[in-house]
């Protein structure tokens, strides 16, 4: 069965930092693109980073540039997003998910709908 697992996330004061990890279990995680998305308490989720296969593509939407970087270990079948200078707006439950569309490898004009075998999510808090 294709499993994702998040682990790293909890309550952070501004300004802090932490590590998500997502591992895939039951699958080789090494071909797929991987997508990080968020979702706010009353808000849709939201798509935040992606991986390419092999790692050479990555990109990061405009709110978490600069302060997020997205990694993989394919020998370790995981990937990572590192959350730095965390703001309290960044409070969400944190998804990885991988991509399933046309591409599978690639980060092309991630949407959504392009991924999936999503995992069961990672509460990120921040706050004072």
């Amino acid at each position: 069965q294709l499993q994702l697992v998040e682990s790293g996330g909890g309550l952070v004061q501004p300004g802090g930092s932490l590590r998500l990890s997502c591992a895939a279990s039951g699958f080789n995680l090494e071909p797929y693109a991987i997508g990080w998305f968020r979702q706010a308490p009353g808000k849709e989720r939201e798509w935040i980073s992606c991986i390419s296969s092999r790692g050479s593509s990555r990109q990061y939407a405009d709110s978490v540039k600069g302060r997020f970087t997205v990694s993989r270990d394919n020998a370790k079948n995981t990937a990572y997003l590192q959350m730095n200078s965390l703001k309290p707006e960044d409070t969400a439950v944190y998804y990885c998910a991988i991509r399933t569309s046309e591409g599978i490898g690639s980060c092309f004009s991630p949407e959504e709908t392009d991924f999936g075998s999503w995992g069961q999510g990672a509460q990120v808090t921040v706050s004072s």
